[in-house]
Order: C-alpha cells, then structure tokens, then sequence
C-alpha cells in the first residue's frame, strides 16, 4: 500500500500567534564609537563613503566569542552603530570586565599592520577616543516573531529572529529531561552558534548529545569509534506563505580518533565543554564552545590563537591542550581531563570513519518527536503533506529486467527467468543504440582508451560491448583497435597506454602554488593535446577519451596540487575530446572483491561517457494536454569557481541548458555565445573561461547574469517554455528567486520592478526549485503507524517516493514538494535501524547498526512561481516531479533532468591564464556534424570516483 501522506519536520506558529516576547540582554556598539573604528580599520586610508551604512566586520570576534564565550549570541557579521540593530545578544548581562577584555582584543585584531608604528599610535589613540563606560548591556523585551513588511505575501521575519528564536527554542529542547530509547539515554547541550550569520541564511542553533557513544569494531574489541547525535534548529519561511516555519534535523557528528589530519586549506572543528569558563571571571556555561584547528605555513595552530593571537590575548589558552598535543591524540580529552572534555570534528575530507553518516527515519523520527516536545506550545508541527492527483511515474522507455533469484530454484524456472532477461536486455541495448545513433555523426561512436592497465582496459572494453549489446557485431578484436557494427551504430575504440601522460604534475616534487603549479598545468595540457592531435591522426573522428587514473586518495593534501586529472581534461578538450576518468584495480582489498567492483566501475564509467556524447532518454510526461506540445526546458546555472579551485583560477560564467523535442542533442549557450551549441561544445569551452577582473563584483555579476537570461528568453519567446531554477545556485545573482522576491505571475530582472509575463512571451512559465541546502527544506518521514492499527504509536518512519501537496488552510496552491524512493545502494539497510540506541525491530531483530550509511531522499520544494492563464499549477510541479526520473539511471535525480545537465558542467569549470590554447567555441563545432541541430545531448556523472 503507497503512503497517501508524509510528515515534515517544520512547525509553525500557533494559530493566532503573532507575537512571542522574552526578556534579553543586548549590546550595541555606541555611535561616537564609528568614527574611531573605522579609522582603525582603515589604515589610516581614506574611508570611501557610500548610500549604505558603514560596518566595522566581526568575524573574528565572532569566533572568539563562539570559543570562549558560548552563551553570548552575535546576530551579525558586521557591526552597526547606534541604539536601532544590537549586535550581541544574551540571556543574562555578560561580566562586563571581560566583555571589555574582548572588546579589546577584538580592537588589536583590526589593525591592518599591527607591525607599522602608525597602526600602533592609530590604536592607542582609538583606545584614548573611546568611552567604554558606554558599553553596557541593557535589558530588553525582545520579540522572537518579529516580522518586516512584506511585497508578496511571503513571511519576512526580522533579522534578529532566525538567531535568537533558534537558540531560545535550543534551549528549551536542552533542558528537557534526556533522550531515552532501548534502555539508553542520550542528554543533549547547545553548541556555539555560528556567529555572523544573518537573515535567512542563517545556520540557526545546534545541540550535540554528549558524553559521545562509543562502538568498537571487531566484536567489541577494536579500538574505539566516537560520535554523536545532533538537532539543528532553524527558521525558515516558504514563498507566498505569510507564516514562518521552524525545522528541526537530526543527524550525527563523528569525531577523530588518533592523529588528526587536517585537510589542506581548511580547518577542524573543536567542542569543547570545560569545567568552568576558559576566561578569568568569565561565566561557566553548559553549552560546547567550538573552536578551529588549522594547519598553516607549516604548522597546526588555533584559528585566532597564535602568537599575539586573539585568543591568547583572553588568555583562553592556558586553558586547552596545545594543537600540537591534540592532532597527535585527539581522543585523550573526550572522557575528561585537565578540567575540559573536547572532540575534534570528523571531515569527510580526512578519511573513512568506522562510523557512517545519516539517520534512517523511524530513528530519526523518534529523536524529532522527542525534541519537538519543547517547542509546544508555541509552535505546532506543520499539516501533513498529502500525495498529488498526479503523481504518476512517467512514460517507460525501457523494460524492467526481471529479478534473478538468489535461493535455489528448478532449473526449468531459472532457465526462463535468465531467458526472459536476455531478451528484455537485448531490447533495451538496442533502444540505447537507437538513441546513440541519433545524437553522433554518421551514427559513430569514436573513442580513445588511455589505459595503464590490461585489466581495467579490458573491463571497460566488456562494459562498452555489454552496455550497447554488441556481441554480436563484433568485427575487429583489438588488441589495440576494436569494432563493432550494427544496424543502428557502428562503435570504435582505439587503445593506447597513458604513460606519462598520467604522472603526477611536477613529477618527483608537489608544484608550488601559483606560478610553478600553473606552468605545470600548462605544461602537462600540451603535452596531452600534442598526444590527442597525434592519435585523432590514427583515430579519424575520436569524440571521446577513457583515462584510466589514479582517484582523490592519491592526491590528499597538499600532494592535490599534483593531480593531473584536470591538466588531462583541459588537453584533451583542446583536441576536441570530452574526458571520462576511472580509478585502477584496488590493490590494498580483497582480490576478488576488488575485481567486481573495478568491473561495476567499468559499467559506470562507460554509462556516463555515453550520457556524455548524447544518449539520452528524456523522461516522457503523463499529463497529456495539460501540458502544451513542443515544450521546451531551460535550465540557468552560474559555473563558478573560486581561486582555491583546481587550477587555483576564478572563474564566472552563468550558462543556459536546453531541452528541445525532436532535436538529436542537448544544447547550451554561455554569456559569450551568440547561439545555442551542442552541449559538448559547451563543456568543452568552459575550460578556458577566466572572466575580466570587473566581473569579480557582485553588482558586475548580477548585471551580467541579469542581460544573458533576458538574451536567452527572448530567443524562446515564440515557443512553449518552461524555466527551471535552482534556488541555492543562482538567486545569488538574480535575487527576484529569493522567497521575499517571487511574485505570481511577474518577472523580475536587473534588480529593478517585476514585469508582467506576457512581456517575455506568451508561452514561459518558471519554476523554481529549492532542495535541503542550509535546511532550507524539512526532513520528512512517512508514518507508518498509519497504515494499519497494530501498528499504533510505534514511531516507526518510512521513505515514500512521490509529488506532495500542501494541507494548510493558508496554502498558496503555488508551492509543492517532490520525494524520491530508497537508494539503490541501501539494500541491506532497513527504515528501523537505528544507530544513537539500542533497537529491536517489529521482527524481534537487533537493529543497532552504527556502521549503517543511512542516506535518506531530500524535499524538493518546487514553486510554480510564473504560469499562463488556465493553466493547472499541479500539474506543472507533475511535470518538473516526472523529470527526476531518467531511466538511464537507477535512481532519482537529485534534481530535474536539465538542471541536473547545468550543474553537470562544473565539471568543465577549468579557468586558466593560456588563452592562445584555447579552443574557440565556434572550432570546435566543426569536430560535430554539419547534420546536428543544436538541441538535447545528456551530460551526466562525468567521473564516475568523484
């Protein structure tokens, strides 16, 4: 039986309440204290005056106080001056000796060079100017649902409220009494919030479970695995709604044990919980303070520590171990010690954990249902999510390959079982050949293989002939040139050995950044177009290339620099090819384990390069007339990279994907193209895309973003279309996609009034799309006590694939939510295991299994934001929900297929200086046939390890 609804964790206000006021303590920064600040701050240079209020930043203050002074809550990440906008926030007035004691270390910290004579004498004389009897703490009446005027309907809670509302109700869920399930409990503290954060992007309050569970692997005797469970609490607000929502998730922290091993260029996280305050006098607290490890010039210090260091300058630091100490054993001081208890944060980045992430959702219900008991009775869950009309899956394409059963079965039954599957895979493989053909030249599929191996080269030769069903149009059989013909496509590899081409960049020794690491790049980009000219000579027509290449755990650290993986993109798209990576033989496993999973690695990457040179099968809606034929979808995507990516580049370039019906391949354009192109075409000239330093300011990027989808839009104006935006990605820079942006039915562009619709075409429509980034949306269970009564009040949670309509009475009819089914990866897991306590299933199974990666589908929220008259709004969120199901692969999409496209492209984001190397967009649409139209060509998982 299908769920019929769902459960979000979001609560609302209590209907009729608009106002929830509780008494704080606030400090505000005096106004005669600006002119003196900003001094400082300036060097004295001249302070260039604008319309806007100037702000002193406070960053660094604000992890000062998040290290050492955990009740305090800073609302900003810059300061304001005067009585109006309060900067830090307190349930009790803070000590005032040490709040001055912060104060003015945070005064030393601004200096520009504290080295110069002139900043000295510049901060003595602020120190003269400032009158710190005037900074006092002062009781207030603070009102945590405080909202703001609103133009479209859409909840505008004030600034203050997405910090202090989440802490309060912290708080609250803090002080109940523990979590108890299975026999154990699990008592939760509020963690330090993230200060600066402001608005609605605002991380909003955090709770950890301590003391930390402890699992030991190899039956309790191993060494031991620490974690924790977490609760975030955020404000949040949904478009067209005028009532704010509060989220509650639940997950888990995994902690180091050992050696910490920082990850190049950021930081570790530090909880600590000391017996009393780490400065003197300052006030004990039962809230973690969070402080930051990071490795720099060569050695592990305390972000704002150091000599001179902010921290030493509050003298915290006599009160925690030394980095050095900790990094070499970070669990010395998780049970105690020295006065303080603390764990350092566990980083994908680092390593693999004995531990894995995520909650599965009868567990995670438990715990929310558990936590929500403090919210009452203010704020109340949110009404269920009922399932959609329309929720239907879309058009097959492909037939379902039947199960081969694992128990043993008559050899008559096996024997039509395995038959039946041939033939159903025969006529898939030949859909898929159909569909290769139309989107290649001359329906040839050319490829490279760069191998340095005969097993992986071999596999993927297996992949390729097994993927497309060619066995039997074999007419060449390598062992360097392979063919196979078909009625329908004719496939060629050509394989060759990557030899040097694959070593690492700078060979014995990691290039240094900047200059040597670009010249490496360069150098080695050559070298790899040289060798894709030279072979192209051998293998007229090649449009692809297969590198066999060492993964991400060769090249950890520092020793990132020397990966040639993008050096080997950007030569290969010089001589018109598009990349498809995958990692050798796993030499430090199991041998026979390590052979099946290089072949599924096989399959994958060849899938993926398929998906690359075009196969695509575009899911086919089931809406009939409510949607119009010849639709066409557009996706913008901004493709960024920042100067700590891999070719240490900036890089900014806002792109558009479309899917046109009847055409043979995917198109897409970029700010510079003049037309649409072939989708490689565009990935291919996204290598070398470095944009003119007047585009590195927001109002430049915003402007630019602003003319190129007006550009695009009115190239469409004459045909159905519809719009898919990104929320997360792009409304940075088109803010009309924000939630206090959105209007029905008008458009917004360069920051000026909406437009009517009609004005960009009769046949637009736009959706918007936001995902659970941020928590910007719930997490969510099905319930499944529901369904039948035996059932009742077992908290059980479940996974429900689906198109989600909201309950409220105040619903917009605009906003609708999109689930999908259970990874395909998650076979052995079940909805009941659980990994924070002891559980049995309804089987009378133990369930207790930390090592579980319990990843669970996210909430789409989709609002139909722009839609012509007549139109049903539930059935263009159908229509977006159905495109989350490509059949080319085996799970969901984590978003519709054309942005999942877009987003794709990122992987082509390669910024560099050599602009004489560059191919030229228009080159390099003469390696593609006169024949193709710009149209649809589906670009998935480029490297199948990344």
């Amino acid at each position: 039986m299908e769920y019929q609804r769902i459960r979000a964790s979001a609560y609302r206000p209590v209907p009729g309440r608009d106002h929830f006021t509780v008494p704080m303590h606030c400090l505000t920064l005096p106004a005669a204290w600006e002119e003196p600040l900003l001094a400082l701050r300036a060097g004295g240079r001249p302070e260039r005056r604008g319309p806007h209020p100037r702000r002193v930043p406070t960053k660094d203050i604000n992890q000062l106080l998040r290290a050492t002074a955990p009740d305090i809550v800073t609302v900003d990440a810059t300061a304001t001056f005067g009585a109006e906008r309060p900067w830090l926030y307190c349930t009790q007035a803070y000590p005032q000796p040490v709040t001055n004691m912060f104060v003015a270390a945070w005064l030393r910290n601004l200096q520009r060079n504290p080295e110069d004579p002139e900043s000295a004498s510049r901060l003595l004389a602020c120190f003269r100017d400032l009158d710190t009897d005037s900074l006092r703490w002062q009781a207030r009446t603070v009102d945590l649902l405080e909202q703001q005027p609103s133009m479209n309907g859409t909840a505008s809670p004030a600034p203050h409220v997405y910090r202090l509302l989440t802490d309060h109700l912290a708080a609250r869920i803090a002080a109940q009494p523990p979590y108890e399930h299975g026999g154990s409990q699990l008592t939760f503290h509020q963690v330090a919030g993230l200060g600066g954060a402001r608005g609605a992007g605002s991380g909003g309050a955090e709770l950890m479970s301590w003391p930390p569970i402890e699992y030991r692997t190899k039956r309790g005797t191993g060494s031991p695995a620490y974690y924790s469970a977490t609760l975030r609490v955020t404000v949040r607000t949904v478009p067209f709604s005028p009532v704010p929502r509060v989220h509650l998730s639940a997950g888990v922290r995994r902690f180091v044990s050992g050696h910490v091993w920082l990850p190049y260029r950021k930081g570790a996280s530090v909880y600590l919980l000391p017996d009393s305050s780490l400065v003197p006098n300052g006030p004990s607290s039962r809230r973690f303070s969070v402080a930051t490890l990071q490795w720099r010039n060569g050695t592990t210090e305390w972000r704002q520590g150091g000599v001179g260091g902010m921290l030493a300058a509050v003298t915290a630091l006599d009160r925690i171990p030394s980095p050095e100490r900790l990094v070499k054993e970070s669990e010395h001081w998780i049970g105690g010690r020295d006065g303080i208890r603390l764990a350092v944060g566990h980083q994908t980045a680092m390593g693999s954990h004995p531990v894995h992430a995520g909650l599965m959702p009868s567990e995670r219900r438990r715990l929310v249902e558990w936590a929500e008991q403090a919210l009452l009775p203010d704020l109340v869950p949110a009404p269920h999510l009922e399932r959609s009309r329309l929720a239907r899956p879309p058009k097959k394409q492909l037939r379902k390959l039947p199960a081969i059963p694992r128990k043993e079965t008559s050899p008559e039954k096996l024997a039509a079982i395995l038959d039946t599957h041939s033939r159903i895979s025969a006529a898939n493989a030949a859909t898929r050949r159909r569909a290769m053909a139309e989107a290649l030249p001359d329906a040839e599929l050319i490829g490279v293989l760069l191998y340095q191996s005969d097993g992986q080269r071999d596999r993927l030769v297996a992949a390729a002939e097994k993927g497309l069903g060619l066995a039997d149009g074999r007419v060449e059989h390598g062992p360097n040139n392979w063919t196979w013909k078909t009625p329908e496509l004719t496939v060629r590899l050509h394989t060759h050995p990557l030899g040097a081409l694959g070593e690492p960049l700078g060979r014995d020794r990691v290039p240094r950044i900047g200059i040597e690491h670009d010249e490496a790049i360069a150098d080695r980009r050559r070298l790899v177009a040289s060798e894709v000219a030279a072979l192209r000579e051998r293998v007229p027509g090649a449009q692809l290339a297969l590198v066999e290449l060492e993964g991400l755990d060769v090249y950890r650290g520092p020793r990132r620099r020397a990966d040639p993986k993008h050096a080997i993109r950007l030569g290969c798209a010089d001589g018109g090819l598009v990349t498809q990576f995958i990692r050798p033989l796993d030499t430090d496993s199991d041998p026979e384990k390590a052979t099946e999973e290089a072949a599924l690695r096989a399959e994958a990457a060849w899938a993926d390069a398929l998906r690359q040179l075009g196969l695509r099968l575009v899911p086919q809606h089931t809406l009939g007339e409510l949607i119009p034929e010849g639709l066409n979808q557009v996706a913008f995507h901004l493709v960024e990279r920042r100067s700590d990516g891999p070719t240490g580049k900036p890089q900014f370039t806002p792109i558009a994907v479309l899917l046109r019906p009847g055409a043979t391949c995917v198109l897409g354009r970029s700010a510079d193209m003049q037309e649409w192109v072939p989708y490689p075409v565009l990935l291919k000239s996204l290598t070398g895309r470095v944009r003119a330093e007047e585009l590195r300011s927001e109002p430049a990027q915003s402007a630019l973003t602003a003319a190129f989808i007006k550009n695009t839009l009115s190239r469409l104006r004459s045909t159905p279309t519809l719009v898919l935006a990104h929320a997360q990605d792009i409304r940075k820079r088109w803010p009309w996609l924000r939630n206090d942006g959105l209007e029905r039915d008008r458009l917004g562009l360069d920051g000026g009034p909406t437009q009517r619709l009609g004005l960009y075409g009769k046949g637009l429509r736009i959706v918007r799309i936001a995902d659970a980034t941020r928590d910007e949306t719930a997490q969510w269970w099905a319930e499944r006590e529901e369904l039948t009564a035996d059932l009742a009040g077992r908290q059980r949670g479940g996974i429900a694939k689906g198109l989600w309509v909201p309950t409220e009475p105040d619903a917009s009819g605009r906003v609708f939510y999109s689930t999908a089914d259970k990874s395909s990866t998650q076979t052995g897991l079940t909805n009941d295991d659980a990994k924070l306590t002891p559980h049995v299933n309804p089987s009378g199974r133990d369930a207790y299994r930390p090592t579980a990666n319990a990843w669970n589908p996210s909430l789409l929220e989709f609002t139909v934001a722009c839609l012509q008259p007549g139109d049903d709004a539930e059935a263009w969120a159908a229509f977006v929900h159905q495109q989350r199901f490509s059949e080319e692969y085996r799970d969901a999409l984590g978003l519709p297929l054309v942005l999942h496209l877009a987003r794709l492209a990122d992987q082509y984001a390669l910024p560099h200086r050599d602009e004489d190397d560059v191919v030229d967009p228009t080159d390099a649409a003469d390696l593609l046939p006169e024949a193709i139209v710009p149209t649809e060509q589906l670009f998935f998982d480029f490297d199948t390890d990344e």
